[in-house]
């Protein structure tokens, strides 16, 4: 039974993570210092096979008895959490990622950075494949996540060329799905619980930025895929069906039934005017592709959501 870490395992994605991986047979430890994750997302986990350790991956960090897997998550990784976190969030993608690495050296464990689409900046190619080195501003207010995402790239291919550590990188591009926060800054976590609550949807800029959604479990399996292969090169895994953030919402608005209208507000330093994954590499190393349509992807969200707040339908 392989023994695995999670780090950031009580967030969204880490959380889904750890429930895959005890579906797999795994033995899990989720680690979370709890400033953007909670135990909410975990309780239901609870077993044998399971544990949860509340600590601050940027310490030293020291896991008793074997482990054969290290997925390194931790990390703000919303607009508004980076923000408010701007050092944490710095701290865990150098600090946190060096002591991850160096936990996995010292197990001889495989290790798995969470990278992000983010790396790619506001990019001059579109779509993005791997090859691509980006377009980011490194002083700007959104460099905190980007450029400690492109630091924990460079320090997880260093630990696999001088170490000879076992790694693999996923640049995760926008995922969605049930445990997302409510207003976490990001797009469908902002737009849900407006219109259920029947308040006006907040868009930043004229909504024709363009962004790439994909549901929670295709990026789960094709992380999973991403750890079971031998490549050590980056991996975009996201969803290219490119939507402007617009049409996201009057989605939105329309499998709702709500009757919100959209206020238009200043767009933030930065912001990316386009995303959408080329994922030449995950179809031809991994053999996957996302298989989870948005507009039936939204319809398990917006449901989660109405439990989460508690409004029934109209």
């Amino acid at each position: 039974m392989p023994r695995t870490l999670v780090t950031g395992g009580a967030g969204f994605l880490g959380s889904h993570l750890c429930e895959y991986l005890l579906n797999q047979g795994h033995t899990v430890i989720a680690m979370d210092n709890l400033i953007t994750g909670t135990v909410d997302n975990i309780t239901h986990l609870s077993r044998e096979s399971f544990s949860f350790v509340k600590y601050d991956v940027t310490d030293y960090m020291y896991i008793d008895g074997p482990l054969d897997y290290v997925l390194h998550f931790a990390s703000p990784a919303s607009p508004r959490d980076y923000l408010e976190y701007p050092i944490q969030t710095l701290k865990v993608g150098s600090l946190g990622t060096h002591k991850a690495l160096g936990l996995a050296l010292e197990k001889k464990a495989t290790f798995l950075l969470a990278s992000t689409s983010e790396v790619y900046g506001d990019p001059q190619i579109h779509p993005q494949p791997e090859s691509y080195w980006g377009n980011v501003n490194p002083v700007g207010p959104r460099g905190v996540y980007d450029e400690a995402k492109r630091f924990a790239e460079a320090l997880t291919m260093a630990y696999h060329r001088y170490h000879q550590v076992d790694t693999r990188i996923v640049r995760i591009f926008n995922t969605y799905g049930p445990r997302m926060r409510p207003e976490d800054g990001r797009a469908i976590p902002t737009f849900v619980p407006q219109v259920l609550r029947g308040e006006p949807i907040t868009i930043f800029g004229d909504g024709s930025q363009t962004r790439s959604f994909c549901y929670v479990d295709d990026l789960i399996d094709g992380i999973y895929r991403l750890l079971l292969s031998n490549t050590h090169d980056p991996i975009n895994i996201g969803n290219p069906d490119e939507r402007s953030i617009l049409e996201l919402a009057e989605m939105i608005v329309r499998l709702t039934g709500s009757h919100s209208s959209i206020e238009y507000r200043a767009l933030p330093v930065n912001d990316p005017q386009v995303r959408q994954p080329d994922i030449g590499c995950a179809k031809d190393v991994l053999g996957w592709e996302p298989k989870v349509p948005l507009e039936e992807g939204l319809k398990i969200t917006v449901d989660w959501f109405r439990k989460q707040l508690k409004i029934g339908r109209k």
